[in-house]
């Protein structure tokens, strides 16, 4: 007697499913590939600034090292592997965690902050060029609902 299930049939995408699912991730890779371009002018790459501005968002520019990979959807060991390019670029530092005596704290340096004022109104032009502005405010209000839908975990 076979311990293997039956295996579930293929359920294959029909032509309009697939042209949607291509047509959002070129979709994605066209903005992505453009807005990186962008940031490089300014010496930061997609994750450089997505460490850089999620730690703007909290107070004192610093967030244990736990909390800012599940924020950015990282593993810790790949956040922290980051982290260390961006201490020997000054941008931010490691500081020990006092409520965790195994964890970090990182922050933003002064370095970092610099770097986060000079390239964010670029970014956001950058966003705008690529992004906002190709589409209607009724376009960015389904996009926005949609994308909501499907980054929700409870599908």
């Amino acid at each position: 007697m076979s311990t293997n299930k039956k295996k579930s049939e293929v359920r294959w995408l029909t032509a309009e499913e697939e042209r949607a699912w291509r047509a959002y991730r070129r979709m994605v890779i066209a903005v992505q590939s453009r807005t990186a371009q962008d940031l490089a002018a300014h010496g930061l790459s997609e994750p450089d600034y997505e460490v850089l501005s999620t730690l703007s968002e909290r107070t004192g520019g610093t967030s244990t090292l736990r909390e800012q990979a599940a924020k950015m959807g990282w593993s810790r060991s790949r956040l922290s592997r980051h982290a260390t390019r961006m201490e020997a670029r000054d941008l931010i530092r490691r500081a020990p965690d006092p409520t965790d005596g195994r964890g970090c704290l990182l922050v933003l340096t002064e370095a970092g902050w610099d770097t986060l004022r000079e390239a964010a109104p670029a970014h956001l032009d950058s966003v705008r060029r690529h992004f906002v502005d190709r589409l209607t405010p009724e376009e960015l209000a389904v996009l926005g609902g949609i994308a909501e839908k499907v980054a929700d975990d409870e599908s």
